[in-house]
């Protein structure tokens, strides 16, 4: 007697509510359906759920997320980075309290506690009606740079996965992983644990339309944004154990509107815009307009925010960073988070003279295509990079020299240049891995150290 399991999933959501009506009512039918039939229904979300891109994620914490998810019933959710390193550590430890869901999560620890936190488990089991036993492990992406700057530990799948499969040896028939972690880590776990039967996967945003099968594993992933939905389906034979496993996706689009859709959709984000504005930073005495191919005074702000946050005199911003003017008068969040919506933090790098030279001439090399140059990913929520604007810096092409406050770089002196993280991640400068030490200033995205300061310099007034 073969038995019906199906897992519905989701990843990467990153906010974009405009495609959560049609998911969410997909989800429900799709369970009644295969309920219906008599059939065993997983529904798993496997992270990136919460972006603070979206101005109602911005002023709840990514708590209006998980009210969202609420509507679901998941069985259970991982987290992505986006929760676990774009929200602070206290507001990550508050994200869940209101879940009707479980959170597994396996690969990251408290560090000052050394503990599992209290709103994850580190597995879950299910048995279904027929008797299979279904063991769910998750993990995210251990950033080890940056997780311990939010007070969090991670570790290594590969530490942990076999550690796991050790300690629920014989408690199991089905073993399905929830991955945050990346296609090229999924293969690699496929690769080297035949012995799990499905790995869910998400991060890197691939679409598997209808999964692939590698060393025996099935591999699943439905891209990004909520575009699709997958949908695993598994035959269970007499032994519970799998002899079937089949896997597709839907696309978003393809699924039916209803009219109240767009008023719920434009509600989430009036609602955020509403939150946001109540909640005014600075008065400035004009506005600034951003420029994003040549200097301008609001860049130049920018960088005496960073510089003032880093403790620096030399910094350095691209200006297509700057997604709208700062508006004359009254500043709020809602301004804030329209203009510089990336969640990127500032650097402080260390370098001696001659790497400085080094670096700033990196800069120039690439200045003349960064200033029109398309850019994705790595926090950036931009078009264009944009026009390099220093402070403290000048840069004399025609000798290749550099002046640092006025005078000439001193090859075997040490300078203190702020940046943004960003930086680190693209190709153009690498010097800045190279050579540079580096100082991640995680408490803040650059939004708030800019608000920070307009609110230090332009004093709100009543």
């Amino acid at each position: 007697m073969s038995e019906q399991i199906t897992i519905l999933h989701t990843n990467d959501l990153h906010s974009h509510f405009e495609n959560w009506p049609r998911i969410r009512r997909y989800l429900a039918d799709q369970r009644q359906f295969h309920q219906g039939a008599g059939q065993t229904v997983l529904t798993v979300d496997l992270g990136d759920a919460v972006d603070r891109a979206h101005p109602l994620s911005e002023a709840t914490r990514g708590r209006a997320n998980v009210q969202l998810l609420n509507q679901v019933g998941y069985d259970a959710v991982t987290i992505g980075n986006n929760e676990g390193l774009g929200l602070t550590h206290a507001e990550l430890d508050q994200l869940y309290q209101q879940a009707n869901f479980d959170v597994v999560l396996d690969n990251l620890t408290d560090t000052q506690s050394g503990t599992q936190p209290q709103w994850a488990k580190p597995a879950k089991l299910v048995t279904t009606a027929g008797g299979t036993r279904i063991l769910l492990l998750a993990f995210t992406a251990p950033f080890t740079l940056t997780y311990p700057l939010n007070g969090w530990t991670p570790a290594s799948v590969k530490v942990r996965l076999p550690q796991l499969m050790a300690a629920y040896a014989g408690q199991y028939d089905v073993l399905i992983v929830m991955s945050h972690l990346g296609i090229n880590v999924d293969r690699w776990l496929a690769k080297h644990y035949p012995g799990i039967d499905v790995i869910i996967g998400s991060h890197t945003h691939h679409l598997l339309v209808n999964g692939e099968m590698d060393h025996g594993v099935l591999v699943a992933a439905a891209g990004k944004y909520g575009e699709h939905v997958g949908q695993i389906n598994l035959t269970i034979n007499a032994a519970h154990h799998v002899c079937q496993q089949q896997a597709q996706t839907v696309a978003t689009k393809t699924l039916p509107v209803m009219a109240t859709d767009a008023s719920e959709i434009a509600a989430w984000q009036q609602k955020g815009e509403q939150l946001l504005s109540q909640q005014v930073i600075a008065t400035v005495p004009q506005q600034l307009q951003p420029h994003w191919h040549h200097a301008s005074a609001l860049t130049a702000l920018g960088l005496k925010a960073i510089t003032s946050y880093a403790g620096t005199d030399l910094g350095m911003l691209n200006g297509g960073l700057f997604m709208r003017d700062l508006p004359a008068g009254d500043v709020n969040l809602n301004d804030m988070h329209t203009m510089l919506p990336h969640a990127m933090h500032v650097i402080r790098v260390t370098l001696t003279g001659q790497d400085l030279w080094r670096l700033i001439y990196e800069m120039e090399l690439a200045r003349p295509f960064l200033n029109k140059f398309q850019i994705h990913g790595m926090g950036f929520r931009g078009q264009i990079f944009g026009y390099i604007q220093y402070q403290g810096l000048q840069w004399r092409a025609e000798t290749h020299t550099l002046l640092v406050n006025d005078a000439p770089v001193v090859p075997t002196a040490t300078y203190q240049i702020a940046l943004l993280d960003h930086h680190l991640f693209i190709p153009f400068f690498p010097t800045l891995n190279i050579s540079g030490q580096t100082e991640i200033l995680f408490k803040e995205f650059l939004r708030t150290v800019v608000g920070d300061y307009l609110a230090t310099q332009f004093p709100h007034q009543e």
